[in-house]
Formats: structure tokens, sequence, C-alpha cells
């Protein structure tokens, strides 16, 4: 079978793409830093902006040690890996990215089970309802993973006290806690948490910096000492050990510095565009959006027809569904890109015809 290509090859600049925040080009400051940073080989343990990135993360966030990969998939998948063996059942969202977009890593790099509640946000009930007996009959339940923000629901972000019950239900039924956070700057910025105070809910964190951050590549795993060392042992099995990547981890730790509190915009951006949408008649309903992402739904047009209208007015797009559709906004994508965007939204008044 012929792998999906994009049609979109050749960007074209005066496209508005809306279609992820992993689209994102590295701002110059960003460049300079790359360029300058100083290397060395992180497989031994040696590159020095890697070791930087890992340890402020790991500090910022009130765990002991952190581990640069090259996705989010695979810290997640890492994460989990170390939380689980053969023949366990991780509890997560049916709604979650480890479930729907991960190519079913659970199974294939843990060889464990999943077991789903149906809401996007987690509870207590939601995980107490789905732990298995201490029976040989059944899998042995031994983590929950939770997604913050949740990309499927429309960036819709955790409340703490949602995610701190859950973490101390978790503590109390010896079951280990991971945070697929591949966009939980998002989260902080949106519901302004404490850091720390939100970090140590988890066993483990996986934090993407290649979406609202802005970087081109990377993501961090945070854990234990001893997690993360078995963690660089899978890292390594897996094929994903790099050398000198600290030109990578140098973007980190850049967006860190530059690119964090500026989330915001892109949560106003998202307000912008949500409303311009819940006024269109060919729009049936608007997730009303708590972070940098919209998902919608149409009244009579598909949405790979939509996709297609959308990209000759010059907007990129994602089908999210049959008939539903999803923005993202981020760094690349201007006020003034917003503000275009609204005016071709509300003059598509002929899409439900």
């Amino acid at each position: 079978m012929k792998r999906q290509v994009s049609a979109f090859l050749d960007k074209d600049r005066n496209m508005i793409d809306l279609r992820s925040d992993t689209v994102t080009q590295p701002t110059t400051g960003m460049k300079e830093a790359m360029f300058s940073a100083s290397l060395g080989d992180d497989v031994f343990g040696e590159d020095p902006t890697i070791n930087a990135l890992q340890d402020r993360l790991a500090e910022a966030f009130g765990h002991e040690a952190g581990l640069f990969c090259s996705s989010g998939t695979m810290t997640n998948q890492l994460g989990i890996q170390v939380h689980t063996q053969p023949g366990d059942e991780v509890i997560c969202s049916y709604w979650s990215h480890v479930y729907n977009y991960e190519g079913g890593g659970i199974a294939k790099h843990s060889g464990s089970s999943v077991r789903l509640y149906p809401e996007p946000k987690i509870s207590v009930d939601g995980i107490a309802e789905r732990i298995n007996p201490l029976d040989d009959h059944y899998a042995r339940t031994t983590t929950v993973c939770v997604e913050d923000t949740v990309n499927k629901a429309g960036g819709l972000c955790h409340d703490f006290s949602e995610l701190q019950e859950a973490s101390n239900f978790c503590k109390e039924q010896g079951l280990n806690f991971h945070l697929d956070g591949a966009r939980v700057m998002n989260a902080l910025v949106a519901k302004k948490h404490d850091w720390k105070a939100y970090g140590q809910l988890f066993d483990s964190i996986s934090i993407c910096l290649s979406k609202g951050l802005g970087c081109p590549v990377g993501s961090v795993l945070l854990g234990s000492e001893e997690f993360i060392a078995e963690a660089h042992r899978s890292r390594k099995a897996m094929g994903g050990g790099m050398r000198q990547a600290g030109i990578l981890a140098a973007a980190g730790l850049y967006a860190l510095d530059h690119h964090v509190e500026r989330m915001q915009e892109d949560h106003d951006h998202a307000q912008l565009l949500a409303r311009t949408l819940k006024s269109q008649a060919w729009v049936a309903n608007v997730v009303s959006p708590e972070s940098n992402i919209i998902v919608f739904e149409l009244h009579s047009i598909s949405s790979a027809e939509f996709q297609q209208l959308l990209r000759e007015k010059g907007i990129l797009a994602l089908p999210f569904g049959p008939k539903k559709m999803r923005f993202v906004t981020h760094i690349d994508v201007s006020k003034d890109d917003i503000a275009k965007a609204c005016e071709i939204l509300s003059a598509l008044s002929t899409v439900s015809a």
C-alpha cells in the first residue's frame, strides 16, 4: 500500500495554515540559538544543551530527571512501557491520543491492553469502574494515562482539582499515573496552573516542544531517576538514541524563554475564530475552545468537500470526522491572518446549500 503523501508539499506562504500547531517554522531567534548550541554525544549523556533542557523541565515540574526524545509519541510510549509489563492493562479515555493516534503503540511496544472510559475528562469514578479484579482471568491494571489538553475534544483543559483527585486515587490504588502533555503548555497558560504543583500530580510526564512552543522537533519525558534510567534503555532499544541533538534541544530552551506567555495570543485567536463560526448558518456546532483548538461540525457539506473549499479560499484545515473540522492556532498565524480567516469564513454563505 502506497503511503499517503500530503498534496501540500510546496508551501504557499499566502495560505493561512490552521491544520496543526506542528507546522510552525523556527523563528529567527530560535534558529540562532540552535546554530550556536554547545553539542556533545547524547547517547553518552554528554550533550550539555540536552542535559540543560532535561534538567530545566524536570526542575520546573518537580521531577528528578528528564529524557529528550524525537516525538511525543515516543515519550508517551516509553512512559507506558516502563510502567507496564506484557499482559498488563492501561486505563485511558476513548478520546485520548495514546489510544487513537499512536499506531497501536501500547499493544506493539508494551504488550498491554487498553480499558477505555468514555468521557474526555478523567474522574475517580471513571478509573475505579475499570480497575480489574486481582484475578488470574483478568489483565493486571497498572497504569492510568490522561491527556491535557485533550486534542480530540477540542483542546479541552482539565481542572487542577480533577487531576488531583485522580492522582490521589491512583496512589491509593498503587497505579502509575502518566500525563500525555502534548499541549500541556497550553493547559498551563489557559488554567494558570503552578507548574511544579501540577507536575507532582504525575508519576511521569510527556511534554511536547513542537506544538504550541513552536520548536521544529522534540519532546521530553519526565520522572524519577530510576524511571528515566529505564526509559533511556527503552529509547535505545527503539532506535531513539540521538548523538549531537543539542541543536534540537536548544530550540526547546529558547521556546521556554520566549514562547510560553505568548501562547495566550493563540487562545485569543481561537476564540475569535469560534465566535465567527458560531454565527454561520452552515455550522451545526462549535466546541467552545479553552486553548488553541477549535472543533466544529458542518450541516450539509462533508468535511472533505469543506477542506477543499477552504483551500481554494486560502485556508488550510484538517477534517476531524465525516462532517467535523479542526482549526489549530499557533505562533505562525498572526492577528491579521485570523482577521482574514474570519472574513473568509463569514463570506461562505452558500456552504449549506
